[in-house]
């Protein structure tokens, strides 16, 4: 197997049939979804991995991969990561949910948010974590200097990603929160979820596709779902209830931003994507597996880096 130098970042996606011909010495980490080729963990964990190595050699053989697994087939890549000594995975769409009847252990903030997207495989058991709420609270400080604590909250979306947002705005103490979704069925799930937990919070429910006109006026509005991976994709909420917000924080992330963060800026919003989240929840999975201090500004230079390169081949 290459050393972690040698490995080119394009080369690190393994799709199920190529996990039995795998074969590595060090100790194995990877990022798990359906799709997954675009993904820029791998970029930057290793990024940071190179650094932590020159004050810590015992780091030298750590790898991290992508793994393209359906929904079918997670739980034998599971039991195929713990069988061959892997520290730890990440799991990205669809699989945040889907997973939890498979672990041994998962932290009580990830059971609150019923989602977790961090694996860390100890002992021949495998515990959950989420740290997608953490890293987007910090990216929204960083990159909208908003504090949730003192903003009404619209949260587009009720998957995986939604409900990590949701529970970390409701343990943050949000002034209300305001959750829209196309599906009524799976919005009403999230909801009954959340106010068995937060019995006393200011909480609302909404179909997309009005006009957003019952939202508080300058709230900060959250994007959590996978609309906008594509440069085609339609804006995820009405120009109308865009128009009420005050800061704009797209989970999904891209070059010169999403259409949903382009818009908010033509409007003159506030607006960032959520390339702060994937560094900020990365570095802190990355200190969950290795136990040591992780540099976070590393990671973001990598990721930058590959994101400056596609954008030159566009």
């Amino acid at each position: 197997m290459p050393t972690d130098e040698s490995i080119s970042p394009e080369s690190l996606t393994l799709d199920v049939p190529a996990l039995e011909e795998y074969r590595h010495q060090g100790t194995s980490l990877a990022v798990v979804g359906f799709p997954i080729r675009h993904s820029l963990s791998p970029v930057m964990h290793m990024g940071a991995l190179r650094e932590m190595k020159k004050a810590h050699p015992a780091l030298a053989g750590w790898v991290y991969h992508r793994i393209e697994a359906a929904p079918e087939d997670l739980r034998s890549v599971l039991e195929w990561c713990g069988s061959k000594g892997f520290r730890g995975l990440n799991l990205t769409v669809p699989h945040k949910v889907e997973v939890l009847p498979w672990l041994d252990k998962v932290e009580p903030e990830a059971l609150r948010m019923g989602a977790v997207n961090t694996l860390l495989f100890e002992s021949g058991k495998v515990s959950g974590f989420n740290t997608d709420g953490a890293g987007m609270a910090i990216a929204i400080a960083e990159g909208l200097e908003c504090r949730i604590d003192c903003m009404d909250v619209v949260l587009i979306g009720a998957g995986g990603a939604a409900r990590a947002a949701a529970v970390q705005c409701l343990e943050l103490g949000c002034r209300s929160l305001w959750v829209g979704n196309r599906s009524v069925d799976r919005l009403n799930v999230l909801l009954d979820n959340l106010r068995g937990h937060y019995p006393k919070v200011e909480l609302h429910g909404f179909e997309l596709g009005g006009n957003g006109a019952t939202v508080p006026s300058g709230a900060l509005l959250i994007q959590a779902t996978s609309v906008g991976l594509k440069d085609e994709d339609a804006l995820p909420v009405d120009p109308l209830l865009l128009a009420r917000v005050s800061a704009v924080f797209d989970m999904v992330y891209g070059g010169n931003g999403t259409r949903l963060v382009r818009t908010a800026r033509e409007m003159g919003i506030k607006a960032c994507d959520g390339l702060g989240m994937l560094v900020h929840q990365g570095a802190k999975a990355l200190e969950l597996w290795t136990g040591l201090p992780v540099p976070v500004e590393c990671m973001k230079q990598a990721v930058m880096q590959m994101v400056d390169r596609k954008d030159e081949r566009s």
